[in-house]
């Protein structure tokens, strides 16, 4: 056995399926080369002991605005991803989508570029872009003045962002985006989401139809359940073909709505974890500007002076500690809610397999305090 071998054991591994005790994990030159029980293992080389600690793949985050007190919108540049990329590494994530909120058509433009441009730097995933082809009525923190109907200009550029990123992701209302160009942009492999909009339910299934496959931080910004009128929440559950986003921080949907919904979600989509993070992840910063507005940072919540919901005070670890102690959600299932779920929305398989990264696992502490690289 080499001297760079590396055998974890003694917790709990989470394979991206299920969890495991009395299994190691060994990594050869940083590679996962063996994976199973300990007895089958040789464990010769360095041995880490878990202290019961739980071993899994890094979390996947779909939807994250900012990070070490910088926001994607304040200078879209690889200089700022690659700040935001590392912030959120020490969060436990390993992909990330860096997240564009509703902006101008030259911002979402250098946007564009600058995610073409990070293609390499570690943990950059690809690109979200939550509007700017939303619903005034349900603009929640987003700038009303820069909501607008998608133009031919814009679904160009979509298309050629398509082709040119790893991932693309879209957030948008029905009120300003077009089936046909929803089956051009699903054609090209956008990812795409239904937020920020009082769609109905049957306008709602009619998108998925065309193609859409996802909704943005469900119940919040989007039309709710009624007893005659099931809106998008109603259509996200009723539908196995939409997965949806999920801010799991007890703020933004109550534990027990969460747990209703977890219960009710018909499949094969699933729900999964994002952070909705802002600038203020990786940070102790108190609060932060946006585009002019200050967002206020307390007790948990990101508002916006007026008491309005601004993203999330939020990483995915918390996610997973509110999911299992106020949620009542099993382990197994809140751990694949924040790693292989939204992995599989972009076409990345973040399983923990032979040959995979050591630098793609991560070290998470037992009650779900804290994730640390393995």
């Amino acid at each position: 056995m080499s001297q760079d071998s590396v055998t974890y054991c003694g917790g709990l591994i989470f394979d991206g399926t299920s969890l495991h005790s009395g299994w190691a994990a060994q990594f050869e030159g940083g590679i996962l080369q063996a994976l199973g029980p300990k007895g089958e293992i040789d464990l010769s080389g360095q041995v880490i002991d878990l202290n019961d600690d739980i071993l899994s793949p890094g979390y996947v985050d779909l939807q994250l605005n900012g990070g070490d007190g910088l926001m994607l919108n304040d200078d879209p540049s690889v200089a700022t991803l690659k700040r935001m990329a590392k912030a959120h590494l020490g969060l436990g994530c390993r992909r990330i989508l860096p997240t564009l909120i509703t902006d101008t058509y030259d911002k979402t433009r250098r946007a564009i570029d600058a995610s073409v441009a990070a293609q390499g730097v570690p943990g950059i995933a690809g690109l979200h872009l939550e509007g700017p082809h939303l619903a005034v009525a349900r603009k929640g923190a987003h700038d009303a003045d820069l909501i607008r109907v998608m133009e031919d200009r814009d679904l160009e550029m979509l298309l050629q962002a398509a082709a040119d990123l790893p991932a693309l992701m879209l957030t948008f209302a029905p009120e300003s985006v077009t089936i046909e160009q929803v089956k051009l942009l699903a054609e090209a492999g956008v990812v795409l989401s239904l937020g920020h909009t009082d769609a109905d339910f049957d306008t709602a299934l009619s998108y998925v139809e065309a193609g859409v496959g996802c909704a943005t931080h469900l119940f919040n910004a989007m039309s709710q359940m009624g007893n005659r009128a099931p809106g998008v929440v109603g259509a996200v559950l009723a539908s196995g073909q939409i997965s949806a986003g999920l801010i799991a921080d007890g703020i933004h949907v109550h534990p027990q709505v969460m747990a209703a919904a977890l219960r009710a979600k018909t499949g094969p989509a699933e729900i999964f974890l994002v952070s909705d993070a802002m600038a203020v992840a990786g940070t102790e910063d108190a609060g932060f500007a946006l585009e002019g507005r200050q967002i206020l940072r307390q007790n948990g919540r990101l508002t916006l002076e007026d008491g309005t919901l601004a993203g999330a005070d939020l990483d995915l670890t918390r996610a997973l500690q509110v999911l299992v102690a106020d949620v009542g959600v099993l382990p197994e299932r809140v751990l694949r809610m924040a790693t292989t779920v939204p992995a599989r929305l972009i076409g990345l398989d973040m399983t923990l397999r032979p040959g995979m990264a050591r630098a793609d696992v991560i070290r998470i502490s037992n009650g779900f305090g804290a994730a640390t690289a393995a």
